[in-house]
């Protein structure tokens, strides 16, 4: 449930048009969903081969820091606290934020709802492991619901599909055609995100050497399942040029097929789905941060766990306080291309951490990758040829994302110089 509630955003009821915008054809559009889930695969072996031979508090930054260096992992917790994962919370939140209001019809601005969203969801992860995990799964669980509500109903009151096998292509195979195809997996991978994340309960998951493992590939699995049959119904009922034409595939769907009362039930759905993975970010991130606390390279306090909850309260403050100042500013579709530009190459620099680790330790973990080097070398490509296609694509916010991440390189070094006490 972490690693499927940390995909199942509101990502795949509005992402979908975004990549039909940008190729153009039934076949490229599914066919880049596919890559999407491949690629999300290929990194959920990589990550349970990592999780495997360090189960530690942190996932990913630990990786970095053990593999390659602690500077890298600390732009990596740089960049996720101010970029990555509070960015895509707040926009997140905005998102769940009209839904309610649309069901509601309560005079309140968007802003307030997405901030008590936001504290609200601070407040429980704060109780404990276990009750935010709880409450995430009940969400996630809602989530996969909606979506099987949604393709029953289109199989079930459903006309003839408008779905066009051919033409394939919407251009001459091409280098300009590679380049639109890498800009629509802007939005996929987007949509694919967060998988990553369950990586970071390292150190609170039984077992975890056998437990992370086995729920990355089984989530994953289950994402990918999810995410193309839905996308076969936006396009069975919308068609390759309808499907482009509305920001609410979903909301078009189910209007479409049931009038506003199905308006409504979808609206409901993306609220649940959208809250679901909000918890499920609250409950994840801040273990890097609290990781980077112990490391000596962040504030002391954020390192600080309540002694009857054993949750590291101040570094889950933090984030939800700072996500609540961005979902004052921001909006969906400003966040993905620059979170997906430095999410990207961090993936790219994760998976080559597992090279150094089999390097240093090449006695068999309980999980290898299947394929390993193969398997990961083209996951590795396929992460940084998403990068140059987001800066070929959108430079200007694929620029802001990477100069907030090389701004941390002086606070590193500044911090590491310092006194590591400060708190």
């Amino acid at each position: 449930m972490a690693v499927m509630g940390g995909i199942i955003g509101a990502g795949i009821f509005i992402n979908p048009y975004l990549v039909a915008q940008r190729v153009h054809t039934a076949p490229l559009i599914l066919g880049a969903w596919i890559a999407g889930g491949l690629i999300a695969l290929a990194g959920g072996f990589i990550y349970a081969e990592l999780a495997a031979r360090l189960p530690v508090v942190g996932g990913q930054y630990a990786y970095l820091r053990e593999a390659l260096h602690p500077a890298v992992a600390f732009l990596y917790g740089w960049v996720l606290l101010l970029v990555i994962q509070t960015g895509g919370m707040a926009a997140v939140a905005v998102t769940f934020a009209r839904y309610f209001l649309e069901l509601t019809q309560w005079p309140l601005p968007d802003a307030f709802v997405a901030a008590a969203a936001l504290a609200l969801l601070t407040a429980i992860n704060c109780l404990g492991v276990r009750a935010g995990s709880r409450l995430q799964a009940t969400f996630t669980l809602t989530a996969i619901g909606a979506i099987a509500l949604l393709e029953a109903i289109s199989f079930w009151r459903g006309g003839t599909s408008a779905i066009a096998w051919r033409p394939a292509l919407d251009q001459p195979a091409s280098v300009n055609l590679a380049i639109a195809f890498g800009a629509a997996m802007t939005p996929v991978v987007f949509a694919y995100g967060g998988w990553q994340t369950s990586s970071f309960l390292g150190g609170e998951v039984r077992d975890a050497g056998k437990t992370l493992p086995r729920g990355l590939i089984l989530g994953v699995l289950g994402v990918i399942a999810v995410y193309l049959s839905v996308n076969f119904v936006y396009l069975r009922e919308l068609g390759a040029s309808g499907l482009a034409a509305t920001s609410t595939p979903a909301s078009s769907v189910m209007r479409g097929l049931l009038g506003a009362r199905g308006g409504q039930l979808i609206a409901a759905g993306i609220a649940i789905s959208a809250f679901g993975f909000l918890a499920q970010s609250m409950l994840t991130a801040p273990r890097v941060y609290f990781a980077m606390a112990q490391d000596g390279v962040f504030f002391r306090g954020v390192a600080r766990v309540h002694p009857h909850t054993r949750v590291p309260m101040v570094a889950i403050m933090l984030q939800g306080g700072w996500a609540i100042v961005i979902a004052l500013a921001g909006t969906y579709a400003q966040v993905v291309n620059y979170v997906i530009a430095m999410d990207c190459i961090f993936f790219g620099l994760t998976a080559v951490c597992l090279f150094v680790l089999r390097r240093r330790a090449p006695a068999p973990a309980s999980y290898r990758v299947p394929g390993h080097p193969w398997t990961t070398l083209l996951f590795i490509a396929a992460q940084w040829m998403i990068v140059i296609s987001t800066f070929a694509h959108d430079p200007k916010r694929a620029c802001i994302g990477l100069g907030i991440a090389l701004a941390g390189l002086p606070i590193y070094f500044l911090w590491r110089r310092g006194d590591k006490s400060v708190d």
